[in-house]
């Protein structure tokens, strides 16, 4: 049975009063006070209120007496339990119209509230399974499959994972995507969609594409364990954040090498690109990745950051002066760029 704290039936107490010309009363299904308009009542027993709750019925008191006052008293009732009462002071046939929009809204705040708690405890649900799901080592358990087939997943199904960076969630057009399959949100604007039918995989993409504007998505291979998808899909998707790579889809099958890369550890390489990322030399890093992307050219990336060749000579000798390693020199470029992949994977 749900059980009215005290601090909901003194702010429900609090805001009915500022409209209500007359003291209210809320007690628990004990029949004790727990929130009024006057303080000092607080944790008597009110008789009426017992007696409401006993009855099931509305219990008017016509006369002050010692532990209840004269007014009305309704049951509180959410399913078939009567969880408290709804007292208001004053001469039962004056308070009386204000005793039922008072119970109404009580109850219709409880069940807020309840809906509230039943939404988030399936939220919890829902993240401690993701943290098993991407954990788990090794064939699934039957415990484990059964869990899954609540939000729409076969374990015995192998999958894609689609990994989607910069949703805005709150501006979301239709159809849907993310109610189509299985998804779960790992920040507040960034998601992972499994896939167990390869054939949807372009689908999937195409949607997401049309429905976020801004959207980065990430793919991993068609594989037996999500846990790995999600793993291959997330390194995808931090060498595209590193390399600040221009496409809408990055393919962990044409990044695979990029990705084990990035988690070598090779000693040196972070401390290169730090050196590059203070205020001074904040455009030097993008003109490093501007640089690898267009492999190396000088008159594709001086017209992709719109500066003439000698201002891209000028930057690529800085980063050479700064990190001691010289962009134009195909080993020391690569060495670059796993300073950036290992910086920002």
């Amino acid at each position: 049975m749900y059980l009215l704290s005290p601090a909901l039936a003194q702010d429900i107490v609090d805001r009915m009063m500022k409209d209500i010309p007359y003291n209210i009363n809320i007690m628990n299904e004990r029949g004790v006070i727990i929130g009024s308009g006057n303080a000092t009542r607080i944790g008597t027993e009110h008789k009426g209120a017992v007696k409401a709750l006993a009855s099931g019925q509305m219990v008017e008191v016509w006369e002050d007496k010692q532990n209840e006052k004269r007014g009305t008293n309704e049951p509180i009732v959410i399913g078939n339990d009567r969880i408290g009462v709804i007292g208001i002071s004053g001469n039962p046939e004056e308070v009386r119209p204000f005793c039922n929009i008072v119970r109404t809204t009580v109850v219709l705040l409880i069940e807020q509230g309840l809906a509230l708690q039943t939404m988030q405890n399936e939220a919890n649900r829902k993240r401690a399974f993701l943290e098993v799901l991407l954990h788990h080592q090794g064939p699934y358990t039957q415990k484990l499959k059964k869990e899954a087939l609540a939000y729409g997943l076969d374990l015995l199904l192998p999958t894609t994972v689609v990994y989607a960076q910069d949703l805005d969630v709150s501006n979301l057009l239709q159809p849907n995507v993310l109610l189509l399959h299985p998804a779960f949100m790992i920040e507040d604007d960034c998601c992972m969609i499994l896939v167990q039918d390869v054939k949807e995989v372009k689908t999937v993409l195409k949607q997401l594409l049309q429905t976020y504007s801004k959207v980065k998505i990430s793919v991993s291979r068609h594989e037996v364990y999500i846990a790995d998808g999600y793993d291959q899909a997330r390194g995808a998707m931090n060498v595209c954040r590193a390399l600040k790579l221009p496409q809408k889809i990055t393919l962990y099958e044409e990044t695979e090498f990029l990705v084990e890369l990035s988690q070598s550890e090779l000693s040196g390489s972070v401390q290169l690109i730090t050196k590059l990322e203070d205020k001074e030399s904040a455009d030097l890093l993008d003109t490093l990745r501007t640089f690898i992307y267009h492999n190396g050219s000088m008159s594709a990336t001086s017209a992709e950051l719109n500066i003439h060749r000698n201002s891209l000579q000028y930057r690529l000798k800085r980063i050479h002066d700064l990190t001691g390693k010289d962009p134009r020199n195909m080993l020391q470029l690569f060495e670059l760029m796993n300073g950036i992949l290992m910086r920002y994977k």
